[in-house]
């Protein structure tokens, strides 16, 4: 992988805002802005992390931005050999110091948390998504949270 100059990387994060603004799922969005740097289509990335958004499948667990977290850390440095415990236990080390920066920047790495949704019980949550309406989006703070995915991951390949 190439590395990123700041813009690049700034583009990325603004990436990874529109895909929300234009529809996509929290986890879909992160994943697919930054997919390509590990030979993954925008096609491909969007169809992988479908299944993450509203929590994973809208069961309000962690949050979908989180998990696109999770996702391109794997595609980072995930081991690719089932007996290489080296390679797991420094792909699970990164995992965890970066959801240690969205929990502190966030509050919590759990959708319902992240949404003020006291007292969820998971009879209550639905499988139909929300339509995206002007009043969905000014009602969430999902576009800020995948922003901050964003640009934790960002910051991460900064670094390496």
């Amino acid at each position: 992988m190439t590395e990123l100059t700041e813009q690049q990387l700034e583009e990325r994060v603004a990436r990874a805002v529109e895909n929300f603004m234009a529809g996509y799922g929290c986890c879909q969005s992160v994943v697919a802005a930054f997919a390509d740097l590990y030979g993954l289509d925008d096609i491909l990335a969007k169809k992988i992390a479908a299944g993450f958004g509203g929590g994973i499948g809208r069961m309000r667990m962690m949050c979908g931005a989180v998990s696109g977290i999770v996702m391109l850390v794997g595609l980072h440095c995930g081991q690719t050999e089932g007996s290489d415990l080296e390679g797991k236990t420094a792909c699970y080390k990164v995992v965890q110091e970066l959801l240690e920066q969205s929990r502190q920047q966030n509050g919590s790495l759990i959708c319902a948390e992240i949404l003020g949704l006291k007292g969820y019980e998971k009879a209550s949550c639905s499988y139909i998504a929300s339509p995206r309406t002007a009043e969905y989006y000014k009602s969430r703070p999902c576009a800020a949270k995948v922003e901050s995915a964003a640009r934790i991951f960002a910051d991460f390949l900064k670094r390496k």
